[in-house]
């Protein structure tokens, strides 16, 4: 399922970053190696995407992305999305 928020011009795949949040969060795959295994720059923002789960609310909105999406992606909405994705994702586990 591709971001359907107007303002994202990522248009990152949420079911791939769930993917990769599985690996992260549930399997116990650490960051740096998800990383390594990357194939593409892309994927490596999807990656990051997930490595931000461990970051704060608060924190998050303090944060100024440096990423070529930043002058448009609302970071906390993405964020909340794959929140409420991996949430539902575990409760079927």
């Amino acid at each position: 399922m591709s971001c359907h928020n107007p303002g994202c011009l990522g248009n990152y795949d949420f079911d791939q970053i769930a993917y990769y949040a599985r690996k992260r969060f549930v399997e116990g795959v650490q960051t740096v190696s998800l990383l390594e295994q990357a194939r593409s720059q892309r994927e490596k923002e999807e990656i990051a995407l997930v490595c931000m789960l461990d970051i704060a609310d608060e924190q998050v909105r303090d944060l100024r992305l440096s990423c070529r999406h930043s002058g448009r992606c609302k970071v906390t909405t993405c964020r909340s999305k794959l929140k409420a994705m991996i949430t539902a994702e575990l409760a079927m586990h």
